[in-house]
């Protein structure tokens, strides 16, 4: 799922059903081009909403329910340009 939060409230811009299998590494990816976000899971496009709400650069976050269990390797951000 991809969001957006303002003002503290979370609004989904976009999502897909995908199955992800337990005790296995995953690689999830994130580019944005202006207002184009395009999500990949394992070098694979899952979605790629528009969403011109923030016009100049802001914040990445990663959130996990509450009842999963979720390690993170590597986070990386590279800016474009």
């Amino acid at each position: 799922m991809l969001y957006r939060v303002i003002k503290g409230k979370r609004e989904q811009l976009a999502g897909g059903n995908v199955e992800v299998s337990a005790n296995a590494w995953r690689s999830l990816g994130l580019k944005a081009e202006r207002d184009r976000f395009i999500v990949t899971l394992d070098g694979k496009a899952l979605f790629s909403p528009q969403d011109g709400t923030f016009p100049d650069a802001g914040e990445v976050v990663l959130w996990t329910k509450a009842d999963s269990v979720t390690y993170f390797d590597t986070i990386s951000i590279t800016p474009l340009g």
